[in-house]
């Protein structure tokens, strides 16, 4: 919804390109308005802006002599259209609406758009009056096609279109289509990369072709990072690639290519040659232009690359760091403020926080004076000065609390502090035992009761309660000295406050509601324990943060009980699963769609050799009890950097209701009926001194990796 800005990006990406030589700009989806104005989408300013922008482009010197696509909104009729504006020497060649919309995981497009579904035919579309007067052009074909310029033809295919069974760029092909551009607004999430760009290639190694790729760049206003990597393939080899995690405002990607590569292949695939020859024909745009120059040996090609993926270590530094960053500069905050443990998930968050930093830094090195104008406003520089060292910015920028209690160990104490040092935070010792004791007195003047804690004699409910206290108390005192430590260093502005939960607690339910896991923002609410601890152990060496080792290595644990000589509380004791089952059970959950009958079954095949049907059916059990009793702390859960295919986010991502039976009475009792079944077998199996194997339904038991029905014997 930053039109200025946004208009801005793309007149600089423009003559970047054009002083580079392109004859071809693409930019990514909906780039006048920005991919994610949501509900934006509906009001009528949203598409009458974009219009705005675009015909204030079209008046300049911006489109001559270079085929420019531009993503933005268009009602056409009563419908509004997720659309390509393709645009040459300051006319509307074509408008291109998207066909197959993503409507899945994070994407709502169906909500605001309709999917264009006239194939075969391009219609007149009227332009807006005020457009059609400006530039002098009442109409512009409008639908699925493509422009035939003099030496080649250049087709538009958007976003999830690639991914579709049937992608559009396959008939285009063979309607002689050499260039496809994509526009696409794609999230970043841990090991997608590769899913993306085997698809581009894909999509031209067997049919040939050059597939020019653009993506967003950063944080679009909510919990998505998008991550660039804006590529050009041809015939199946990359031949550019952009960053995948930038702070650049603009980054353009050029590649020089040589069509007649694309025309040989093809020429030489025979069933290339007879499928195109009985084609089903896709209208097109006829443009006397030509776009190739002509051969000169001071214009060199692009030659192909190997193709460069971060680890997924790198990927939660850099991914989280750049998200940070572009809502920091954009929110107006002065910082952050981090109530730190001592523990592996708030010092993850202390370590991104350090990245950022040190990313900062080198890009002002490097001479980004956007990065370098942002930093010197949110640091509060004097004039003539601006961050030069990662820890000098910290210090400036990022305050960390440690707020102990009689519980905490002086050994979290000391990592935090450690590791406050090494990043250069602004860091506090705080202990919050007067406030738990003022609250519990007041407590007992109203009550007359006074709780104890479990290993003290209490009950559970005295035990939990008295968990409860302390963390909630973290989130008041965090709030509270994020709005006035500013004020108390005589700095302008506010802090934003940094929660801290992974993804695995949050589908457990393994934090207190409103306890300082709320904050305002949560950079690895998405993230699993176990790619934390490898990206502790990364960080350590590659961040310069060596404490994180120590940290990495402590067993994960709340304190939030009184430590004693024979008792000391554990994370993984205290939610009767290991991190790692509260892994595979998220993965089962969402991205195989697993109700509990089906997680079991999947369980006893993966943990068959360990444990009994029994055994697997009471974990599973207590799983979907604790997720199911807890589903509602979802509802109110720190907005957190979308980075994991499981994540259990209730607003937009995961939406599954927050009140549950949580006997599952049926569905436990199908796996208790399963459980007898498979016992039997088990006692008749022992007792059968032939049987050296399982076969299944008879026969050879085959079960295929990631079958969908575990019962099927061949």
């Amino acid at each position: 919804m930053d039109f200025d800005c946004n208009l801005k990006h793309i007149k600089e990406s423009i003559t970047r390109a054009k002083e580079a030589g392109a004859m071809i700009r693409l930019g990514p989806e909906l780039e006048i308005t920005g991919y994610g104005c949501e509900d934006h989408f509906l009001e009528l300013d949203t598409v009458r802006h974009a219009w705005e922008c675009l015909k204030d482009i079209l008046l300049g010197d911006w489109t001559d002599g270079i085929l420019c696509s531009f993503g933005m909104p268009v009602i056409n009729g009563s419908e509004r259209y997720n659309c390509q504006v393709l645009c040459f020497n300051r006319k509307i060649i074509m408008i291109r609406p998207k066909m197959w919309l993503a409507n899945d995981g994070n994407y709502r497009e169906l909500r605001w758009f309709t999917a264009w579904k006239l194939k075969d035919q391009l219609i007149e579309f009227q332009l807006p009056f005020e457009i059609s007067e400006a530039l002098q052009q009442k109409s512009v074909p409008f639908g699925y096609g493509y422009i035939q310029f003099l030496d080649t033809a250049v087709a538009a295919e958007v976003c999830e279109e690639l991914f579709t069974p049937c992608p559009p760029h396959a008939e285009l092909a063979l309607n002689g289509v050499e260039v496809f551009m994509n526009a696409s607004g794609s999230h970043h999430q841990l090991r997608k990369l590769d899913v993306r760009l085997r698809a581009f290639i894909g999509a031209t190694h067997t049919r040939g072709g050059v597939y020019m790729y653009s993506n967003h760049q950063g944080c679009d206003g909510g919990r998505l990072y998008y991550d660039g990597c804006a590529s050009v393939v041809v015939n199946g080899d990359l031949v550019a690639q952009g960053s995948q995690f930038s702070l650049k405002d603009v980054e353009v990607v050029i590649a020089q290519i040589d069509l007649e590569a694309v025309a040989s292949l093809r020429g030489s695939i025979s069933s290339f040659q007879e499928q195109a020859s009985c084609k089903t024909r896709v209208p097109s745009v006829m443009v006397p232009y030509s776009l190739c120059q002509s051969f000169n040996l001071k214009m060199g090609l692009s030659s192909p690359l190997k193709i460069s993926y971060h680890c997924p270590e790198e990927e939660i530094a850099y991914g989280p760091g750049c998200w940070l960053w572009d809502y920091l500069r954009r929110s107006g905050a002065s910082g952050f403020l981090l109530p730190l443990s001592g523990g592996a998930d708030s010092s993850s968050v202390a370590a991104i926080v350090g990245c950022m930093c040190q990313l900062v830094v080198k890009e002002i090195a490097n001479g980004d004076e956007q990065v370098r104008a942002d930093a010197i406003r949110i640091g509060h520089y004097t004039e003539g000065q601006f961050p030069t060292d990662s820890r000098e910015f910290a210090k400036r920028i990022f305050y960390t609390v440690f707020m102990g209690s009689e519980n905490s160990s002086e050994a979290t104490k000391s990592r935090a502090k450690v590791l406050a040092d090494e990043v250069g935070s602004w860091h506090l010792d705080v202990c919050i035992d007067g406030v738990v004791s003022a609250l519990l007195s007041l407590f007992q003047a109203v009550t007359g009761k006074r709780p104890r804690y479990k290993v003290d004699g209490g009950s559970n409910i005295e035990n939990l309660g008295l968990q409860n206290i302390q963390a909630r108390i973290r989130m008041v005192l965090a709030f509270m000295l994020a709005s006035l430590l500013p004020w108390v260093h005589n700095k302008p502005g506010f802090y934003l406050v940094l929660g801290s939960s992974n993804v695995d607690e949050g589908l457990r339910g393994y934090l207190t509601k409103y306890d300082c896991s709320s904050a305002d923002i949560n950079p690895i609410g998405s993230i699993s324990k176990q790619d934390l601890r490898s990206f502790l152990r990364w960080a350590a060496i590659h961040l310069g943060y060596s404490s994180l080792a120590d940290i990495e290595a402590a067993p994960p644990t709340a304190e939030l009980e009184p430590i004693r000589s024979n008792y000391s509380q554990l994370d993984e004791v205290d939610m009767g699963m290991t991190y790692e089952e509260l892994s595979v059970y998220g993965r089962l959950r969402k991205i195989f769609r697993c109700g509990p009958v089906s997680m079991f079954k999947n369980l006893c095949y993966r943990w068959g050799a360990r444990l009994t049907p029994s055994e697997v059916a009471e974990k599973v059990k207590h799983f979907f009890k604790y997720y199911s009793i807890n589903r509602h702390k979802m509802t109110v859960l720190t907005p957190s950097y979308h980075a994991e295919s499981y994540s259990p986010e209730d607003n937009r991502f995961d939406l599954r209701q927050f009140l549950y039976n949580a006997r599952w009475p049926y569905q436990f009792r199908k796996i208790d009926d399963l459980v007898k079944e498979l016992d039997g077998e088990r006692i008749h199996m022992s007792e059968s001194e032939d049987h050296e194997k399982l076969n299944v339904g008879g026969g050879m038991g085959v079960v295929a990796a990631g079958s969908g029905n575990p019962n099927v014997g061949l």
